[in-house]
């Protein structure tokens, strides 16, 4: 039986998909991009493209396009833990890409909470499954940090080199939309929803030793809350609607 084009362009398109050639989570080529490979009206490709998702192949969301579906990954939120601990625990192979490393001035904001005036400043690309996770910068008062390399926050998160017990953490955590060097590194289009945190970490006296931003595609990722039957109220201690 001869095949319709949308027929033809969803075949197509499930074999490149089967065979790996966009991972989970990876976004496609947008319509008007597919439109010019097949020479095809976006109607015809999005027609195919919603047979695919109609497969549970694809998936797209406002804002994003057309990406590769697959289960979000999940972060609880009831512990302190690290991005590469979270995704090991689902199975997830993690990588971290070092994009800048430098001792310098504490901007005013990063002094203000780690009461200091030098800081060891990292920016790091997290990788998940091989594809783009989390863009993170690290901020870490320069006493804490002069003996480590480059090649360590590399190899090791801050929580694992710093010579200090933590006490624990604050995180902020709100949603934005992908700037232009967000999206060029996350692989999402400008304006995509992302999630932005913002983490303060403490020793075990309290003093602020680590001050961290994230930012996270919004299609990839969760964050899980465990409200125990206990609790006094339906809310997690620290959450609160923002005016």
């Amino acid at each position: 039986m001869r095949l319709i084009r949308y027929q033809q362009i969803a075949e197509k398109l499930r074999g490149r998909v089967l065979a790996g050639e966009f991972a989970a989570g990876r976004m496609l080529p947008s319509e008007s991009e597919l439109s010019a490979e097949f020479a095809a009206s976006r109607v015809t490709v999005r027609r195919a493209l919603e047979v695919l998702r109609d497969e549970g192949l694809v998936d797209a969301r406002q804002g994003f396009g057309w990406f590769v579906a697959g289960d979000p990954l999940r972060q609880p939120l009831g512990r302190l833990a690290t991005i590469e601990e979270q995704m090991a625990e689902s199975g997830v192979v993690s990588e971290r890409r070092i994009l800048e490393f430098a001792f310098e001035r504490a901007p005013k904001f990063v002094s203000q909470v780690l009461s200091t005036t030098q800081v060891l400043r990292v920016k790091r690309l997290n990788m998940a499954d091989g594809e783009p996770f989390a863009i993170v910068t690290v901020w870490c008062p320069a006493d804490l940090g002069q003996n480590l390399s480059r090649r360590d926050v590399e190899k090791s998160p801050f929580y694992e080199l710093l010579d200090v017990p933590l006490q624990g953490a604050s995180q902020t955590i709100g949603a934005d939309a992908a700037n232009e060097d967000d999206a060029k590194l996350l692989h999402v289009p400008v304006g995509s929803p992302v999630l932005r945190c913002q983490r303060t970490t403490s020793d075990a006296s309290g003093r602020a030793v680590l001050l961290s931003r994230h930012v996270f595609p919004g299609h990839r990722t969760e964050f899980v809350v465990d409200l125990p039957q206990s609790a006094p109220s339906i809310a997690p201690t620290g959450l609160r609607l923002i005016d």
